[in-house]
């Protein structure tokens, strides 16, 4: 398959960039995966039993909290980064501009000192948070920020369309404005 071809020909390239303690970022579509180059070709970040199915399929039961109660179905380990990669572009994402990054082998040693560590909550400690909490010290996704703002503002706009329609002016039958009654 070409697209396969091109996949293994551009995560061969990024895998040579990568640097420890550098945030890889895992294109699967609908949302990215992260986790963290410690060396070797290996990458340890927060991934769940449903990781690798296919193109890294989401399997939705995993993803929320209920009641505040983190699905156990996520742990953080260390795998290779061609089993990370599975069918997925990869690419190195040391975003976050504002904040200096830990020394590099600070970035291993945090990711290292959580292997094992078993929780998951979609919005407050996925695998983006991981990889940020590792490199940065601080538990922050850029995917989820976007996502709730996305949610807030599509609220916003029909809260607006909404009230703009209850306080519009409205007319009888022979077309002259009333006020709304109460």
């Amino acid at each position: 398959m070409q697209r396969t071809s091109d996949v293994m020909i551009h995560n061969t390239t990024v895998l040579s960039d990568l640097q420890e303690g550098d945030i890889v970022e895992f294109d699967r579509g609908l949302y990215s995966h992260y986790g963290v180059y410690v060396g070797n070709e290996e990458i340890v970040h927060l991934a769940g039993e449903d990781e690798y199915d296919g193109l890294g399929d989401v399997n939705t039961s995993h993803l929320f909290s209920i009641s505040g109660q983190r699905f156990n179905k996520a742990w953080v380990k260390k795998d290779s980064f061609w089993t990370v990669t599975s069918n997925s572009r990869a690419k190195i994402n040391n975003k976050d501009n504002k904040r200096k990054p830990l020394p590099k082998r600070q970035i291993v040693e945090n990711a290292l000192s959580r292997l094992g560590r078993v929780g998951y909550n979609l919005i407050y400690s996925n695998c983006e948070h991981f990889a940020n909490w590792c490199r940065y010290e601080v538990e922050k996704s850029e995917q989820v920020d976007n996502w709730l703002t996305g949610l807030a503002l599509g609220v916003a706009g029909v809260l607006t369309v909404v009230g703009a329609a209850f306080l519009m002016p409205q007319k009888d039958e022979k077309g002259k404005e009333r006020a709304q009654e109460q």
